[in-house]
């Protein structure tokens, strides 16, 4: 990779693909296992022994998947370089029984989740996405990627006030999204997504399902220097983080590199596939001691561990530039960011912020730093988790964007790329 101005399109039209692919965190992490498969990685499952000849492998686990390339002659205590992301986003999600409705409208039941910006998923077309659980214990997933729903906005005329006194929106009565006309029919949401996946709806026995703007990406701007799509944070940094683990296998490297994209991050990451669960730490012990490694092995190879936490941050917004730091106000197309919060919001210390700097000068990629304005609290991610649960020297990292945890984000159109390109060389060692 040599970035230059608008020389990384290529990747940023993947990513829009990728995104299009991906309206959950489990299409997410079945569009990152096929591009890993095409560089040559296999699964394994987790109820299986390992064993240790080099290549690439991962497992998957809902929403999270744990990618790893062992090099020809990788040693027990050998290090871990990881690229760690999430893959959730914040957005509406199904709640049990979703079959609702009053006044001859029928309605679909929702929850609201992460701390999504309310007001950016109405009047939108709507899809449905995620997974059904069958009676067997097997998932299927689904995406009805057409316009199905929508949460409709009360006019004007109704609330003279609202362009005065602000919008104001109860959760519970005012974001239940419409999808008909009719009696409300118990089981009839999920009778219609079984069909739509290929399976008996008497085979249902649960779902994770979740609503999607099914406006595609699309460039924007004079010049289309922008990228315009959902779920930019985080699967842009998905998306970056398997492309640079697909480019370095096959390399003779000093480490080992890894992905592990995460689900949960949005509401604490307090699960079996959040960054607070044990599976990246199951995953790395067991590769080192499906190599002949010991405890002591597995102590010195965590010892010589990097993390980069990748997830998107603030780039300045021309209409509130008040609301940021005066000496730290990140651009789109500028790179990557380094993140810092002395109060650990943020993971990055001198020694995290020299490494990452070292790999963007080795790609070529130039880079910002970023810090919040002290009158305003400061958003986390990963890293701080990452670092404190295993011991290992953490960074976070990410690409600038407008509109965070908006139904519809806005990034730079080179940064995608840069940021690939820095993750690259921070994964060689």
């Amino acid at each position: 990779m040599n970035p230059q101005p608008h020389f990384g399109r290529g990747h940023t039209d993947d990513l829009a693909a990728f995104l299009t692919a991906s309206p959950s965190q489990y299409h997410a992490v079945a569009s990152a296992a096929e591009r890993l498969e095409k560089a040559g990685f296999q699964q394994v499952a987790e109820t299986e022994a390992w064993g240790a000849e080099a290549g690439g492998r991962y497992v998957l686990r809902g929403g999270a998947i744990i990618a790893w390339y062992v090099p020809e002659g990788a040693g027990p205590a050998t290090p871990f370089r990881v690229v760690g992301a999430h893959t959730d986003s914040t957005n509406l999600r199904v709640k049990p029984r979703p079959d609702s409705g009053s006044f001859g409208w029928r309605q679909i039941a929702v929850e609201i989740y992460g701390g999504a910006l309310l007001n950016t998923w109405l009047d939108r077309d709507l899809g449905l996405s995620g997974r059904l659980v069958l009676r067997d214990g097997t998932t299927t997933l689904v995406n009805v990627d057409r316009p199905l729903l929508r949460v409709p906005q009360l006019a004007v005329h109704l609330d003279r006030g609202v362009n005065d006194n602000g919008l104001k929106l109860d959760k519970q009565r005012h974001m239940q999204p419409v999808w008909g006309l009719g009696e409300v029919k118990e089981g009839d949401l999920i009778a219609f997504l079984a069909e739509e996946g290929g399976v008996a709806a008497a085979d249902v026995v649960g779902w994770d399902l979740m609503t999607h703007d099914v406006q595609p990406p699309a460039y924007l701007g004079r010049d289309r220097e922008f990228l315009a799509a959902g779920r930019l944070d985080n699967l842009l940094s998905v998306h970056a983080g398997t492309a640079a683990l697909a480019a370095v296998a096959g390399a003779d490297l000093p480490c080992i590199p890894v992905l592990a994209a995460f689900d949960h991050e949005e509401t604490g990451s307090e699960s079996d596939t959040g960054a607070l669960g044990p599976l990246l730490g199951n995953v790395l012990e067991r590769s080192v001691f499906a190599r002949g490694g010991s405890y002591e092995d597995r102590a010195r190879a965590f010892a010589g561990t990097v993390c980069a936490s990748a997830d998107t941050g603030h780039a300045v917004h021309p209409n509130y530039a008040e609301k940021h730091d005066p000496t730290h106000r990140p651009m789109p197309n500028g790179g990557p960011i380094l993140k810092v919060n002395v109060s650990q919001r943020y993971a990055t210390d001198g020694t995290g912020r020299g490494i990452f700097a070292a790999a963007c000068e080795r790609a070529g990629v130039p880079w910002q730093s970023f810090v919040s304005n002290n009158a305003m609290p400061c958003g986390t991610t990963i890293g701080p988790i990452t670092a404190a649960r295993h011991g290992i020297t953490t960074v976070d990292v990410g690409v600038p964007i407008l509109s965070m945890h908006s139904a519809r984000e806005l990034c730079g159109a080179d940064d995608p790329f840069l940021l690939a390109g820095a993750l690259k060389a921070f994964l060689e060692g």
